[in-house]
């Protein structure tokens, strides 16, 4: 410990001293000139006669020399004294600028130095600046070292004689230990000596020197005395030791640091090296407070503050010490709490000052706050420990004051919360004085300047009332006492509530955060009040109206902080209520607490949500805010009624806030109503999915069954009614959103109500077998396809009124025919899809009908024809192609029919009918090249009924040569071939005659 003290000591001085050898080389420099570019001082030399040297440069002859010191910060308004040194010489020897031992020195008035450029008769201006004061070898070793090592070797051979004395047996040990006591007062004789021929000796260190060494040889004579020879005991020594050290710190006074040095070292490695078998605390602390606090006293008076910041240490030190040792009892706690208070507040109070005073008390009180605690745990927390550390805490509310060392209060706070948590089972009376005392203590002091203070104040304020608090829940709480902390909570909110209130009037109070560090801490304190003294499904509803309350006080008190508190209380009801069990009510499932508590919870964070959207100043939270308000009144209406009806509840919500949103301006309530429609999709998603996943699968050829569909009432709760409210929503507030959430919305409605009326059409045949599609698929595609293109001519003739629906009346007539073409168009593309070519009833099993002619087919091919006439404004050509492959294939199903029946998949095909194929395909062929030379003067895209009619003759011509004559015989075979020539030859003269294409005689003639 005696190295760790020594070493610790020189650390502090080589600190203290770096900043005081600054100083004295700052101060040396201006005393010498070396600062700056001012001329002064400066040397003339008064030349007498010139001369040139070797290199033509001219050199003065003995000249004297004027040196004028002058302050730099201001200039003297008289000429002042100037010190001439003439420096005489014999001719024939070299001018020297050094100055010699003998040169003349007497002072004269000087006038100031002359301008640049101006000549002073017989002045040679030669300004010279004095080189910086450097160490030699010669100076170091021969004039500094020596002396101090001197005075080391006359310690040890005061030291080595009384060694040689015990090894030689020539001294008894009494008369060594007085022997030593007279040479240590010898020596320091001798320092005394030197002191009073100071104008003989002519150097401080040679009394230092004996004074330290005469100080070390009393201690060791001491020591010896004790632990050598055990002639004196432990009081005694230690006694002896003490005075020494008192000696040493009045020699201080009088021969300087080094006995000081001296000083503390051994007073306080006394105590250690006088070994007791069971030490008096209470005396040890006596002793160390006298010695550390003569030593701090010492060290203002001398301005050493590594002496004092050396003391505080040590004793902090020997503070641990007996800290550690345990056991203490009341004598013993009492003494050592009171040096704790005299190290930790008085004596650096005392000792320091400056700029480093306020960093060196702070660092000794927060040691004297850990050793406080430290004092209060080791001694069984008792009465007399805490009130110890009251005192403790009253100083430290008293150093406050000072803005530096404010924090020095919230430590203190903190420190005193955490012994009170660890408190192992403290009684009630003693836990409840003293938490009531520390928070007069530091509460009061922190209500007192906390309006003129910091945001630490106000954090010392919030840090009590919530951990003190705390700490008293942990370590009080039983069950059954759930009202009592209750109120507990309500009287820890009334002392931020009390700091809230006094400074309502505080104009500073919106500078900074210490109004909403308050308010929000006696919010807090009032959710934790409400959560423990009402029933727990209330917690939600608490905070609620307290996030309520902070948004309103943001308002009046004119703080946005406050507001952001207010936003965190709100996001903390969610959560709460994201937490509760009657959350599986949002999607449908029974929850096991009644509905009405559920409702009140979700009514209450609908109602915050909806005060935030509407009175919150920040613009992105209220957009936030409106869609949460709308998903918690969903919540609200999810706990109230069944869970059939809520869908249709969210459905009757969206129409009700359209409703509201038309007072409003355009896109006010735009967050609203979008939660509301994603809410309506979310209810129909899933049989929306079921519906959609069945509709992909026919894009591949699987038929579509009834029982494959969600059902038709939960189609009816979770899509049909939705759409229509929907719609009314549509309708009533169009107009308080924009035209891109109008889009939105009226697509939503379409897929929803689309998807409702197929399955509600899918109920009116019920197809559930592949036999009943056989049976009546074709006939079911055909009326959906009639019904979708019914109408759409029904919307393209104005029946319909949709200029009327407030989203669309700016569209006027052309949302009318775009909805008109629409429908139009899903039916034909239906009809060209599904009947056309998926299930086309010449390859896959449709019963078209018995009956020829009277049949389904050709009721198929008039929709698409009908369907065709409105294509035609879309594309001609394209329309006109359809109705070629239709006619063809629609020809070639109806032949079909004639024989054989309902079902055209019947295998095997007759020779009649094969060859009423090829004559079917002569007749379109015909027909179509009729059509085309009917229409050419009237249709740009005649030609196309030309080239379909030459293809279909095309395909007869190879039929009949390539199938029918292999395949045919007798008069069948005879019939097919005249059929076919008497076809091309009329074909050829059609194109030759109606055409009128120039008739080829040449050819004639030359054949």
């Amino acid at each position: 410990m005696l190295v760790t003290l020594v070493l610790l000591v020189f650390g502090v001085m080589l600190f203290d001293m770096r900043g005081r050898l600054k100083a004295a080389e700052h101060r040396l420099a201006l005393l010498e000139g070396g600062i700056g570019d001012a001329p002064f001082p400066a040397r003339y030399r008064r030349a007498d006669g010139d001369g040139d040297d070797d290199a033509g440069v001219k050199t003065a002859a003995p000249a004297s020399v004027v040196e004028r010191r002058v302050a730099m910060d201001t200039a003297p308004p008289h000429p002042m004294p100037a010190v001439v040194i003439d420096r005489r010489s014999s001719e024939g020897e070299t001018h020297s600028p050094a100055r010699s031992a003998s040169d003349e020195v007497r002072e004269i008035d000087a006038p100031f130095p002359p301008d640049d450029g101006e000549k002073a008769e017989g002045i040679d201006m030669a300004v010279e600046r004095p080189a910086r004061p450097s160490f030699s070898f010669e100076d170091l070793f021969g004039r500094r070292l020596p002396i101090w090592a001197g005075g080391v070797t006359l310690a040890v051979a005061g030291v080595l004689l009384v060694k040689y004395s015990i090894d030689a047996g020539l001294l008894a040990p009494l008369v060594r230990v007085v022997l030593g006591l007279l040479f240590g007062g010898a020596l320091i004789g001798g320092a005394e000596a030197a002191l009073r021929l100071e104008d003989r000796v002519r150097d401080a260190r040679v009394r230092q020197a004996l004074a330290g060494a005469g100080l070390a040889t009393l201690y060791a004579a001491i020591l010896a005395a004790h632990m050598l020879y055990g002639l004196v005991g432990p009081g005694i020594a230690f006694a002896g030791l003490a005075g020494v050290t008192g000696l040493a710190m009045a020699l201080s006074l009088r021969f300087g640091a080094p006995s000081a040095l001296l000083g503390l070292v051994g007073g306080l490695a006394a105590p250690a090296l006088v070994e007791a078998g069971q030490p008096n605390v209470p005396l040890l602390s006596c002793y160390l407070a006298l010695a550390v606090g003569g030593l701090c006293v010492l060290s203002r008076t001398q301005r050493w503050m590594w002496l004092g910041v050396s003391a505080l240490v040590g004793g902090a030190g020997w503070g641990v010490v007996m800290l550690a040792m345990g056991a203490l009892d009341w004598a013993s706690s009492l003494s050592v709490g009171l040096l704790v208070l005299m190290l930790g507040m008085a004596l650096p109070v005392l000792a320091f000052s400056g700029t480093r005073a306020a960093l060196l008390r702070m660092g000794a009180a927060v040691a004297a706050a850990g050793q406080m605690a430290a004092l209060v745990a080791t001694g069984g927390f008792g009465l007399l420990q805490w009130g110890l550390f009251g005192l403790l805490s009253l100083m430290l509310v008293w150093l406050g004051r000072d803005a530096a060392l404010r924090p020095l209060a919230a430590i203190g706070a903190g420190v005193a919360l955490l012994l009170a948590a660890v408190w192992p089972q403290p009684e009630m009376g003693h836990f409840a004085l003293v938490m009531l005392g520390m928070v007069a203590i530091y509460g009061g002091a922190a209500l007192l300047r906390v309006w003129r203070g910091a945001l630490i104040e106000a954090g010392q304020i919030a840090g009590l009332a919530l951990g003190g608090f705390a700490v008293a829940l942990g370590q009080c709480w039983r069950v059954g006492l759930d009202g009592e902390f209750a109120l507990l909570a309500l009287a820890a909110a009334g002392l931020p509530g009390a700091a809230v209130a006094m400074g309502w009037r505080c104009g500073t109070r919106r500078e900074d955060a210490r109004f909403v560090t308050l308010a929000s801490a006696a919010a807090l304190l009032l959710v934790v009040a409400g959560g423990l003294g009402l029933p727990e499904w209330t917690l939600a509803m608490v905070i609620a109206a307290v996030a309520a309350g902070l948004l309103r006080l943001a308002a009046l008190a004119e703080d946005r902080r406050v507001e952001w508190s207010g936003w965190g209380f709100a996001f903390g009801a969610l959560v709460v209520l994201a937490g509760s069990d009657d959350v599986v009510r949002l999607w449908g499932e029974a929850a096991d607490e009644p509905g009405w508590q559920g409702v009140m919870r979700w009514a209450a964070g609908a109602a915050m949500a909806a005060l935030f959207a509407w009175r919150a100043r920040f613009a992105e939270g209220r957009m936030v805010a409106q869609g949460v308000a709308v998903l918690l009144a969903y919540g609200a209406v999810a706990q109230a009624v069944p869970a059939l009806w809520v869908p249709v509840g969210v459905a009757l919500g969206l129409a009700m806030l359209a409703e509201g949103a038309r007072r409003l301006a355009v896109g006010r309530m735009a967050p609203a109503l979008g939660v509301a429609l994603a809410l309506v999709a979310l209810w129909a998603a899933w049989p929306l999915g079921i519906w959609l996943g069945r509709v992909l699968l026919s894009l591949v050829g699987e038929p579509v069954l009834v029982r494959d569909l969600p059902g038709i009432s939960e189609v009816a709760w979770r899509i049909a009614l939705p759409a229509m409210a929907l719609g009314l929503a549509l309708w009533r507030g169009g107009s308080a959103v924009d035209a891109v959430g109008r889009r939105i919305g009226c697509c939503v409605a379409a897929v929803l109500g689309g998807a409702a009326a197929h399955v509600a059409f899918k109920q009116l045949f019920a197809l559930g077998s592949l036999a009943e599609v056989t049976r009546l698929a074709l006939a079911e595609r055909t009326l959906w396809e009639a019904v979708l293109m019914g109408l759409g001519f029904v919307a393209l003739r104005g029946r319909i009124a949709l200029a009327r629906f407030h989203p669309l009346r700016k569209a006027g007539e052309n949302v009318e025919r775009a909805v008109g073409t629409c429908l139009i168009a899903a039916g034909l593309g239906h009809l060209l899809v599904y009947s056309v070519v998926l299930h086309n009833p010449l390859w896959f099993p449709q019963a078209v009908g018995h009956w020829p002619l009277l049949n389904l087919l050709p009721v198929v091919l008039a929709l698409a024809f009908v369907a065709l006439k409105v294509a035609d404004g879309w594309s001609r050509r394209m329309a006109d192609g359809v109705r070629m492959a239709l006619i063809a294939l629609f020809g070639v199903a109806l032949l079909r029919q004639l024989f054989v029946g309902s079902l055209l998949t019947v295998r095997g095909v007759g020779q009649v009918e094969d060859i009423l194929r090829s004559v079917l395909a002569l007749a379109l062929a015909i027909g179509f090249l009729l059509w085309g030379i009917r229409g050419q003067a009237q249709a740009a895209n005649a030609r196309d009924w030309r080239i379909a009619s030459l293809l279909l003759m095309l395909f007869a011509v190879a039929k009949v040569f390539l199938f029918d004559a292999s395949g045919l015989t007798g008069l069948l075979r005879i019939a097919s071939f005249l059929a076919l020539g008497f076809s091309l030859i009329g074909i050829g003269w059609l194109y030759n005659r109606l055409l009128r294409e120039p008739v080829n005689n040449s050819a004639t003639i030359a054949a």
